[in-house]
């Protein structure tokens, strides 16, 4: 459910939209996105800003455990009047930015709206205690785009590239939404790369760090700080040492941080607080 974004040439006259807020009307797009998510019965989803339940209906249909979570009182109540006969379905009457994210793991498929994207995500991706296994999402496609870049554009998005794969799927024109916004969205896909561990977390925050402090230099000053051969280093690691710190693959530091980590000879500092809880 975005929000408007920047101007589109192609839409010269948009209708007046005091709400802000644009429904998605294309029931093939929102059950290709609930397919994409491989949604079980087994599974918990959040479905941040439910709406009309233009994909909370088809989520409904899987069998999973689902919370449609949505702030306006009156989509609230329009949205349990279509969905009383949904036993899965609870549906929770809270914004995104402060609903309290369940503990144990959950998927999310959802239509995000763009007002919100950063601070949601910051929420689901940042946090070493976040339950969040995968997702399927709509949001605005240029961020989409910087999200799903190779190399990531600030540190932040490094952080949540090398323990998320974040894959732009498709685009999504403006018009299948209604009323139109004045930008396109996209369909974005999330999947946790392998298991937490609290140690290459401090490990790979670390190295990130040093990466985006001076991105334009080569790789080998990132990892300058260890005190070892940093070219064979990065090399035994396929990274190439010339290459520009930013520029090297968030996954290929993760790589680098799970094997620096279980030498027991090294100490990371601890992550901030913020990386390690929710702080709504």
């Amino acid at each position: 459910m975005p929000a408007n974004g920047s101007s589109h040439p192609a839409r010269k006259h948009p209708k007046p939209n005091p709400s802000g807020v644009h429904f998605l009307a294309a029931p093939r797009i929102a059950d290709e996105l609930v397919r994409s998510a491989a949604i079980t019965e087994a599974d918990l989803v959040v479905d941040f800003g439910a709406g009309h339940g233009a994909i909370t209906a088809p989520l409904a249909r899987t069998g999973a455990e689902i919370l449609a979570v949505e702030r306006d009182p009156e989509f609230v109540r329009k949205l349990r009047t279509r969905l009383s006969d949904a036993r899965n379905v609870r549906v929770i009457p809270a914004d995104a930015r402060t609903f309290s994210l369940p503990r144990k793991k959950f998927a999310v498929v959802a239509s995000i709206p763009y007002a919100v994207s950063t601070a949601l995500m910051r929420r689901l991706l940042s946090p070493t205690a976040s339950a969040l296994d995968r997702a399927a999402l709509i949001v605005e496609w240029g961020f989409a785009k910087r999200l799903s870049a190779t190399s990531p554009r600030d540190l932040e998005t490094a952080w949540w590239a090398a323990r998320f794969e974040l894959r732009l799927v498709r685009r999504i024109p403006a018009r299948h939404f209604s009323p139109a916004p004045k930008v396109d969205s996209a369909h974005l896909t999330v999947h946790r790369r392998g298991k937490p561990d609290k140690l290459t977390d401090r490990a790979l925050w670390t190295l990130l760090q040093a990466a985006h402090r001076t991105p334009h230099a080569p790789a080998r000053t990132a990892v300058a700080f260890l005190g070892r051969k940093p070219h064979r280093l990065l090399k035994a690691n396929g990274i190439d040492p010339e290459r520009a710190a930013a520029a090297v693959p968030p996954p290929d530091w993760a790589a680098l941080a799970r094997q620096l980590a279980a030498d027991r000879s090294l100490h990371w500092p601890p992550l901030p607080r913020a990386l390690r809880e929710d702080r709504r």
